[in-house]
């Protein structure tokens, strides 16, 4: 049975979150793939970006909520086909990893269907870049996923290799607690970063 949410502040509407629900990081949160009824409680978060890891297009329904309440979605399109078994993409999980740990785009959900395998993996490499011990992200996978935990998915972990990160977002990631001035700082830092290499001088002649 799903967890049920009384909402004291609108005459007691009962909020349902989605499926395996859970949060990640403080702004960071995964879940199965979120139904109808699942709205309510999604707008409690005041997310900014859905990180959506399916090959299928995503329903109208709630592209139209996602719209109402500006969120963006990122849509990467990874098959969770299991006969044959599709191997994870490493390039997709990449570009799906530098949207995550970009603070800029949270509060942000990540969600496949399920939310074991697909989003099991990109938190499981998200844990690999925030330094946790291999043993640990490999048991929060399997935790998450329960009885249906998939060795590929272990060994796509273990194998997956974060350095292919740019050095330069490395000030952006969730290396510190909180949001607030901090967080503002480290933005700017990175923003600061990015302008200065864009207007870098270029050696002419008569310089």
């Amino acid at each position: 049975m799903g967890l049920l949410i009384e909402d004291d502040n609108d005459g007691g509407e009962v909020l349902i979150p989605p499926a395996n629900f859970s949060m990640v990081e403080d702004g960071v949160y995964r879940s199965g793939f979120p139904q109808l009824e699942n709205f309510g409680f999604l707008s409690t978060l005041n997310l900014k970006s859905i990180i959506y890891l399916c090959a299928e297009p995503y329903p109208e329904e709630n592209l139209k909520s996602l719209q109402s309440n500006n969120i963006k979605l990122f849509q990467f399109g990874i098959q969770g086909k299991t006969d044959p078994p599709t191997p994870m993409p490493k390039d997709t999980v990449l570009s799906a990893l530098r949207v995550l740990v970009d603070v800029r785009n949270h509060p942000i959900l990540i969600h496949c269907k399920q939310g074991k395998h697909r989003t099991g993996c990109l938190v499981g490499c998200l844990r690999k870049v925030q330094n946790w011990c291999l043993s640990s992200v490999l048991e929060e996978y399997q935790n998450c996923a329960g009885l249906k935990w998939r060795q590929r998915d272990l060994a796509f972990i273990e194998e997956f290799d974060v350095h292919g990160l740019r050095q330069c977002l490395y000030s952006i990631i969730y290396q510190y607690n909180g949001y607030g001035l901090k967080r503002r700082k480290l933005l700017y830092q990175e923003e600061n970063l990015v302008v200065q290499e864009q207007h870098k001088p270029q050696a002419t002649k008569g310089w």
